[in-house]
């Protein structure tokens, strides 16, 4: 983008951007990443790879296979790879923008609250790092690889996950009695999607006990449908940054007047009151 001067700056000093994109067009293309990777995974992979995706110990028969299969078998495994490494970075920066918005609204609350709530916000962060972390651990090392590491960090970023959205669920219920409407129905898909996250999980367990442990035929795509809505599930809950941050911009530039998120800033918007339960 080429340099432009921005009219409101200073008469002193000449406001330069030298690239400017909106934040809801960059969470939209960095989180349709991993999704358009599992989909031309899932899609080649069923299409040229049928016998090695399908293959299991029980050796029964079977119809869907994991994501772990799928992105597993090369060369899907480096498409896969690459999309993940371009998902990854923004994922960062998206955390941190989350850190900062919740941050200023926490530092508006009574000086009684801001102790427990800045705890809390601090937690979702870092549950928030540890779930970009294990999906790093995943992605690169594969069950064909290291299956009993991969299993482990499997494990840890299905907790990290479900731990993450249950927190910021509760967070946002903390600090944000009064939303405004695309908050509320941020927040009203959050929740729907953690219950039937939930929900997968329970289902993923109780079908892959019964493949590893029973052997029973179809026990492993009923496990692989359950993983699928679960990283469905996971995707949406990250998309919702679009409904969370939809007018603000990602800018670099020289001459802005910065107001930092930690300087409280009152804005008359419409609300809606959240019910009580």
């Amino acid at each position: 983008m080429l340099p432009v001067e921005n009219p409101m700056s200073s008469s002193h000093t000449r406001a330069v951007a030298l690239f400017a994109l909106g934040f809801r067009q960059f969470c939209t293309g960095s989180l349709l990443l991993p999704l358009f990777g599992i989909l031309t995974c899932f899609i080649t992979a069923y299409i040229f790879q049928p016998d090695d995706i399908h293959e299991t110990h029980c050796r029964v028969y079977n119809i869907i296979p994991s994501i772990s299969a799928i992105t597993g078998v090369s060369p899907q495994r480096y498409l896969w790879r690459i999309c993940v490494a371009f998902h990854i970075a923004p994922r960062l920066l998206i955390a941190h923008v989350y850190y900062a918005h919740y941050n200023s609204i926490i530092m508006q609350r009574p000086q009684s609250e801001r102790s427990h709530l800045s705890k809390h916000l601090r937690f979702c962060f870092w549950l928030s790092m540890v779930e970009i972390g294990t999906l790093c651990g995943v992605t690169y090392v594969s069950n064909r690889e290291n299956y009993p590491l991969h299993e482990k960090i499997f494990i840890g970023f299905m907790i990290s996950s479900l731990t993450y959205m249950l927190a910021l669920i509760r967070l946002i219920r903390a600090i944000r009695p009064d939303m405004t409407p695309n908050e509320f129905n941020s927040f009203r898909i959050k929740k729907a999607l953690f219950a039937v996250s939930i929900v997968s999980t329970v289902g993923l367990i109780v079908f892959f006990l019964k493949h590893r442990l029973l052997c029973h035929d179809m026990a492993f795509s009923w496990f692989a449908f359950c993983e699928y809505v679960v990283a469905s599930c996971n995707m949406a809950y990250h998309f919702t940054a679009i409904l969370d941050f939809p007018n603000e911009n990602l800018i670099v530039g020289s001459g802005f007047n910065v107001q930092l998120s930690s300087d409280p800033i009152v804005e008359e918007l419409p609300t809606v009151r959240q019910k009580t339960d």
